[in-house]
């Protein structure tokens, strides 16, 4: 494998917890995923764009969400998985998918949080690729990463918040955690940004005219293991969130962990 990262970018992700590499997906697979889009939101008209966890299962999965083929996809985009692997090793599961589609003038705030307080990977470990399929810019509401906030591991201190139209409900209150020094990631169709498990990050509401539409891929090393038992099924976070019965891929080399790829399939 060629070094697809350069080595200032892998360094560049270790250090500060998140890289934007210098890469776009080509414009037909764009124009193939922004069909995908319309076809998924026309199918679950009942659920918020932002709201469409799973949504490469390909059928209308155990929470709530009826997906689309090509989210697996572009999960299993070999120009993907070739920077991950610089990053999480060789050994690659895809756990889960979810698309966030802003509306224009109204699409909701996901607050600044760590994603690993809810999610049952042991030991926790997971790099995501945040795929932009439209501009994704400071006025639709991009992205926002705290650099370096993933360095020591560190779980910080999350509250609840009963605030309407936000995605999660979870948001970072933690008095280590400076707000202020969040940056936006601002992404063109096909680019992609990957951040680690640890790293806190969100986004503000879009209130302009523009749609902001990604899709967020989790991959997991196959040294760590899904514990389908951790945490019960649940809309706690904001949205119904089934572990107990999705499926797992090993999408490169073996699983390290006992993980169970037969569930949900």
């Amino acid at each position: 494998m060629t070094d697809l990262l350069s080595n200032t970018e892998i360094e560049r992700y270790h250090h500060d917890g998140y890289v934007v590499p210098d890469y776009a997906l080509p414009p037909e697979t764009m124009a193939e995923l922004d069909s995908a889009l319309e076809e998924t939101i026309v199918s679950n008209p009942s659920v918020r764009p932002e709201h469409l966890v799973s949504a490469h299962i390909d059928r209308l999965n155990d929470e709530g969400i009826r997906g689309h083929s090509a989210w697996l996809n572009l999960a299993q985009n070999p120009e993907i998985l070739d920077r991950v692997e610089q990053l999480i090793g060789p050994n690659i599961i895809l756990w889960g998918c979810q698309v966030f589609c802003k509306p224009a003038s109204d699409g909701m705030e996901v607050p600044m949080h760590q994603d690993g307080h809810y999610w049952p990977i042991q030991p926790l470990a997971t790099c995501t690729a945040w795929v932009a399929i439209d501009d994704s810019n400071v006025g639709n509401g991009c992205l926002r990463v705290i650099p370096g906030s993933h360095s020591g591991q560190h779980y910080y201190q999350h509250s609840k918040s009963d605030r309407e139209h936000l995605v999660l409900n979870q948001h970072v209150d933690d008095p280590r955690v400076d707000i202020g020094n969040a940056v936006d990631v601002e992404l063109s169709p096909g680019q992609f940004s990957l951040h680690d498990v640890y790293m806190i990050h969100g986004s503000n509401p879009n209130t302009s005219n523009e749609r902001r539409a990604g899709v967020a891929i989790r991959y997991m090393p196959a040294t760590s293991h899904f514990n389908r038992s951790l945490y019960e099924t649940s809309d706690g976070s904001g949205y119904l969130v089934n572990f107990a019965t999705r499926p797992l891929w090993l999408l490169r080399g073996k699983d390290r962990s006992n993980n169970d790829f037969q569930i949900g399939h």
